[in-house]
């Protein structure tokens, strides 16, 4: 949780003006959005994760509550690297929690398939607006969304943190790549996620 505090009567007294949370689930944001106090709700949000566009955000931005988008490249898919061949470490969760085995499987890969990932990934580079990566776009996408306060992508590196900022440069999605991308999600990722989370 994160808390914003303000001093209160006495000395070390402090009472929590605003709070921010974390959730997994869109029912849980939307009971989080409608608790007094709440300033911020976290939840994933990707192209691949499109569920709280439907009643989260809406709900977050009636109430003046904020959003923090994250894992918004599907653990890494979104990013355009990955092939159906690409291994991961032991000790990395894209390989010991594919399935949920250790934690929410939605936080590895969105809850997405690997290998449909791949696929849809591809998919989605296709699509993006021209002039950066495929996961500037998938950034860009995100920021783009009613209601998104901001988004907390991993970086490696000072390079890649660089990287990541610079998607808000990139143009907006059109109305017909916005359109495409619902269509991809709804052809190939719907069935393994929308119901889910």
């Amino acid at each position: 949780m994160i808390s914003i505090s303000r001093a209160g009567p006495g000395p070390g007294f402090q009472k929590r003006a605003a709070y921010g949370v974390s959730v997994e689930t869109c029912d849980e944001a939307l009971t989080a959005i409608a608790r007094p106090g709440t300033a911020s709700v976290q939840i994933i949000l990707n192209a691949f994760r499109r569920k709280p566009l439907e009643a989260a955000l809406p709900a977050a931005q009636a109430a003046g509550v904020g959003i923090i988008a994250r894992v918004p490249l599907a653990s890494g898919l979104l990013s355009g690297r990955y092939s159906h061949d690409t291994s991961f470490a032991a000790s990395d969760h894209r390989t010991y929690n594919r399935h949920g085995e250790a934690f929410d499987a939605g936080e590895t890969f969105s809850g997405v398939d690997f290998d449909t990932g791949v696929d849809a990934a591809r998919e989605f580079a296709a699509l993006a607006p021209a002039g950066g990566t495929p996961a500037q776009a998938a950034l860009r996408w995100v920021i783009q969304q009613p209601g998104v306060t901001t988004v907390i992508p991993g970086a490696r590196n000072p390079e890649q943190a660089r990287q990541n900022a610079a998607a808000a440069d990139l143009p907006p999605f059109t109305a017909g790549q916005l359109g495409a991308v619902e269509r991809l999600y709804d052809q190939r990722i719907r069935a393994q996620v929308h119901d889910r989370w």
